[in-house]
């Protein structure tokens, strides 16, 4: 299902006189439904927050540091959450506050947005704090980046809002100080990423972005740590596998065929969760699609391209289900909600 392409400002009383977006992709519209930050006379402003899938992900090997080094084909899709981020209320207010939809999430400092915000603090020397509510449609535990997405996009609001003191290259920079993901969203869209994930190198498009995909995902989720641990790999052991710039070249050669949607997690998460591998052949067998894979660390399947599933398994119940394409942005502009 897609996501309202709307982006709204939620009017509070009074007007703003510091902290105003600065940039045409954040487009001002009341809305006649408000948001609730009380006692403020700030504008609340919505922005998109997309998720991400790994088109391929080869673990090269183990660092001595105890980090996994990556080498991976990331792409933003469609299916994300919604940030309203506001200037705090209250004069000379210190603390950010983090409301959300949904009640398992925290909203503490542990929260990546509040991490983002905090980050943003540090590195500008801004001493601005933000009013947030997270609106929550991405799953956690299932590989597509979620949490990762909207720290990428606190990062962003705080530099719109503040008018940009700093330069995107500098915010995907900062990104990598407070998560390995985080820093793919300030590319373009499609992106080779290596080292943890926060050497972002911008690409292409390997496909035409309107190709359809399929996200399934069974309520069970996979711990990120758990999984890498599963690899068994000692520190500065390597990985065999094949050489990701060669599967890079053959996706832009030939698009996304299943010899080169490899990801070197599916085997510990398959030992992990067995119900996965099983979803797994259940969508190759039952669907219609170019290639079936797992994003990121599980506990998403991606079908991709073809007709997808059929209707029954549609409309069955139990796991989380969406359709999604991939989408892309404009330097200087932040991602679009589209309708898929």
């Amino acid at each position: 299902a897609g996501v309202s392409p709307r982006r709204r400002v939620h009017r509070r009383t009074g007007t703003s006189t510091a902290c105003r977006a600065s940039s045409p992709a954040v487009r001002l519209m009341v809305a006649e439904d408000s948001f609730d930050l009380e006692d403020s006379s700030l504008d609340a402003v919505e922005f998109f927050s997309p998720s991400k899938v790994n088109l391929f992900l080869r673990v090269v090997g183990k660092r001595e540091d105890g980090y996994h080094d990556l080498a991976s084909l990331f792409h933003i899709i469609s299916l994300g959450d919604t940030l309203r981020v506001a200037p705090a209320a209250g004069f000379g207010k210190q603390a950010d506050t983090l409301t959300c939809n949904w009640d398992d999430v925290p909203t503490d400092g542990s929260n990546l947005v509040l991490k983002a915000a905090e980050l943003f603090r540090e590195k500008t020397g801004s001493d601005v704090h933000y009013d947030v509510h997270l609106e929550k449609t991405v799953p956690h535990g299932a590989g597509l980046g979620g949490g990762s997405g909207n720290a990428a996009t606190m990062l962003w609001a705080a530099n719109e809002l503040c008018g940009r003191p700093a330069t995107e290259e500098q915010l995907l920079e900062w990104s990598g100080e407070i998560g390995s993901d985080i820093s793919v969203f300030f590319s373009t869209g499609a992106a080779y990423c290596t080292g943890r994930g926060e050497v972002v190198r911008s690409v292409p498009p390997p496909m035409p972005l309107d190709i359809p995909m399929w996200l399934v995902k069974p309520p069970v989720g996979l711990s990120t740590p758990q999984i890498f641990k599963g690899l068994g790999l000692q520190p500065g052991e390597l990985l065999d596998g094949p050489d990701p710039e060669g599967l890079l070249a053959a996706v832009a050669d030939r698009g996304l065929e299943p010899d080169v949607c490899v990801n070197d997690l599916e085997a510990p998460a398959f030992a992990a969760l067995p119900e996965l591998a099983a979803l797994k052949e259940r969508m190759k067998a039952e669907g219609d699609f170019q290639c079936v894979f797992m994003s990121g660390s599980g506990s998403t399947m991606v079908g991709f391209g073809g007709m997808g599933v059929s209707p029954e398994f549609e409309s069955e119940e139990g796991m989380f289900k969406s359709r999604a394409r991939l989408v892309v942005r404009k330097p200087g502009e932040w991602y679009e909600p589209v309708d898929v």
